[in-house]
């Protein structure tokens, strides 16, 4: 099975849920040893008149370092803004952009892809 593997149920959820709301994409990327980088770099250039398409920016880009906690490593860590789900989905639907992705699967031995919404602190204590 592949470690990118979309979460079926989770992806009808965002589908369904009716914020429409600005939201950040935690993406948490580990790259496949042989040709992971290259096949990344091009998926990266050729994806971003995709995200800019839509609206959506890259807020944060980096390389994952010292593991503080937990026991899986990750390569890179990136943050996206998408206007809404909508918009994310608009993207993800898109016939041209599915074609780019394939590079994105040729990079990755794995990924976890999480949709945030921002919340006061206070409220996560509830």
């Amino acid at each position: 099975m592949s470690g990118i593997q979309s979460n079926a149920d989770q992806f009808q959820a965002l589908a369904a849920n009716t914020n429409e709301e600005p939201f950040v994409m935690l993406n948490l990327l580990k790259l496949k040893s042989e040709g992971g980088r290259e096949a990344y770099l091009r998926y990266i250039a050729e994806s971003g008149p995709f995200v800019k398409g839509v609206g959506a920016e890259v807020l944060y880009f980096g390389k994952a370092n010292e593991l503080l906690n937990g026991t899986e490593g990750w390569d890179i860590v990136m943050l996206v803004k998408y206007p809404s789900r909508k918009a994310f989905l608009m993207m993800a639907n898109d016939p041209d952009y599915l074609k780019v992705h394939e590079l994105r699967k040729q990079a990755l031995e794995r990924a976890v892809l999480y949709a945030t919404d921002p919340v006061q602190f206070k409220d996560i204590l509830r």
